[in-house]
């Protein structure tokens, strides 16, 4: 980490598998992000995916109360439907799911949450899609990643029948696409005359692109290049599945 401050980097994203497990010399995460935030040229830390059974509340209670860790999630559910999640052998149920999307809300009303999400599980029913599409479609999440299963020899789901034809899959996942797509301009709407610190990440001449703490996408119209700084910008505008602000001076 000091390496890459050193190259002026402002953000960096904590990756891994299972990082929620992280143990390293008996330090946990939250030891992990004491030591970050100690390094001052990193201005900006963000968590990527996390299981929701290793997000822990004192996880969320310490993101909540820290300067520099981002108000951003990215929580694999998979499905939102109990039935799939034991034959998915998920560590986790709906309820637990729901459970801590609400804290993280109540914590940070402000919070982006991600949803990682797979369509045509073997033997996963209309029903059972209709109850995953009502549960996500319930939750106060800003965008979906949507995966269409793809079957893999010599695993116990290349056991489990009926299979899901391709056809339903696309059929699924252009539902759950479309959901994605309503949850991101609710979430920009939302966010709407709010000021928020923006790093930009690129300039094309006209336009600044960047993100906004809680991960919206930001465009503003300008004659300065300011890449690789963080500003402060109200945002005025929803585009969709991006927004666009003023600079506040």
């Amino acid at each position: 980490a000091h390496v890459i401050a050193k190259h002026n980097i402002k953000e960096i994203v904590l990756t891994g598998v299972n990082i929620g497990d992280f143990n390293q010399n008996n330090e946990s995460l939250i030891d992990l992000f004491i030591q970050l935030e100690k390094i001052d040229l990193i201005k900006r830390i963000r968590l990527s995916s996390i299981e929701p059974n290793l997000l822990t509340n004192e996880i969320i209670d310490y993101i909540s109360k820290s300067k520099k860790i981002l108000p951003h999630f990215h929580l694999p559910l998979q499905s939102g439907c109990d039935i799939t999640l034991r034959k998915m052998k998920r560590r986790y149920l709906t309820k637990l799911y729901y459970d801590r999307v609400m804290l993280i809300k109540d914590k940070m009303p402000n919070a982006c949450i991600g949803v990682d999400v797979i369509v045509g599980f073997p033997s996963e029913s209309e029903k059972n899609f209709l109850d995953s599409y009502s549960f996500i479609k319930s939750l106060p999440v800003g965008y979906l990643h949507v995966f269409s299963y793809s079957e893999r020899k010599d695993t116990e789901a290349a056991n489990i029948f009926p299979k899901v034809s391709v056809v339903e899959i696309k059929n699924r996942s252009k539902k759950l696409r479309e959901l994605s797509l309503m949850k991101k301009k609710e979430f920009i709407i939302n966010n709407l005359n709010k000021e928020s610190q923006v790093l930009f990440e690129s300039f094309d001449g006209d336009y600044l692109t960047g993100l906004t703490e809680n991960y919206i996408k930001i465009k503003i119209h300008s004659k300065n290049n300011y890449t690789n700084s963080i500003k402060k910008v109200k945002i005025n505008h929803s585009n969709g599945d991006y927004a666009s602000g003023l600079f506040v001076v």
